[in-house]
């Protein structure tokens, strides 16, 4: 009986083992470190919140930053609260990434990126039966069609000489809302789920070139633009959301720069997050081998979670409107 017991046991040990050898060698891209001091950061959106509290962390780490944003005023705040910080400098510039032309000139003012940092976002809640088309065109032109406009700006720069520079970086700030679909954000998600399709392929066009895309799920994130947007944002939208607590902006960026650094290309930024970058996994990149076996022993499980989120989600929105 006890030699049954131990070919019993023997046999679920040995699947995972295989398992982890296979995962060791098929995961790619291979694990890389993308280094970030004396180098160029490009930070869009760099101007406040997750964007500013990155472009500190780089400064602190020796980066040469670049700050894009469209106001003037709050920029040379910015440039002045990393200098007070940091006592380093940093370049700031004005444009509107919904602008190609006015981006491509900034790009190539201030040469060769090492590290992109796609941070620029707008975020306007509202059922789209009441949401103006202007305001959708806003949110996708922004979010989606801007990130295309920096991407495609600065790969040129990015790419040469790339071997002797090491390993470059393109990192995409998506939302929580980027993973799954929520009342209220409509449009919203519809600009964030368009960035993952975008990492995905961009990746696999860019590997080559020593360049690494990095996709970041922060949740809600405590900043002076998420104050104002969420004084409107319906009320159902804000009972589903409470189940991901909101983030400080410097958390969110310190979670990022790791996993930039990381090469990492799913970047959840809390508990939540994790359980979502797992549940959403599908066909993206995964470097790391260990990572890819807990995405493929917990699937079921993450399904079965998942399921349970949209029951509640679901029975909330049904009691919303029998109340109303």
């Amino acid at each position: 009986m006890a030699e049954v017991y131990f070919s019993f046991f023997s046999f679920f040990l040995i699947i995972p083992i295989c398992l982890l050898l296979i995962l060791y060698f098929i995961c790619r891209p291979n694990p890389v470190r993308v280094p970030i001091k004396n180098r160029h950061v490009l930070i869009t959106g760099g101007s406040s919140g997750i964007g500013l509290a990155l472009a500190h962390h780089c400064t602190q780490e020796g980066a040469e930053v670049t700050l894009l944003a469209r106001s003037v005023s709050k920029l040379e705040e910015a440039k002045q609260s990393i200098k007070l910080a940091t006592g380093r400098d940093v370049s700031v510039y004005s444009a509107d990434v919904r602008d190609y032309e006015a981006v491509k000139r900034v790009v190539e003012e201030v040469g060769p990126i090492d590290v992109l940092v796609c941070n620029h976002g707008v975020y306007v809640p509202q059922e789209l039966e009441e949401q103006e088309l202007e305001e959708i065109r806003f949110m996708i032109d922004v979010n989606l069609v801007g990130t295309f406009h920096l991407i495609k700006a600065a790969l040129p720069g990015m790419k040469k000489n790339r071997v002797e520079k090491g390993p470059g970086s393109i990192a995409i700030m998506s939302s929580q809302a980027g993973q799954v679909g929520i009342y209220g954000y409509t449009a919203y998600s519809a600009s964030k789920f368009g960035l993952k399709g975008l990492a995905e392929a961009l990746q696999q066009e860019v590997i080559e070139d020593n360049i690494h895309v990095s996709l970041v799920f922060p949740p809600d994130t405590e900043t002076p633009g998420f104050a104002e947007e969420t004084k409107r944002r319906p009320k159902l939208t804000s009972i589903i959301a409470a189940s991901s607590g909101a983030m400080k902006a410097d958390e969110v960026a310190k979670k990022s720069l790791i996993g930039i650094k990381s090469g990492t290309f799913i970047v959840p930024c809390n508990f939540e997050g994790f359980l979502l970058s797992i549940a959403t996994a599908g066909l993206s990149p995964q470097r790391s081998y260990l990572m890819a076996f807990v995405e493929i022993m917990t699937a079921g499980i993450m399904r079965l979670a998942g399921l349970f989120f949209q029951w509640n989600w679901f029975k909330s929105i049904k009691k919303w409107h029998a109340d109303k």
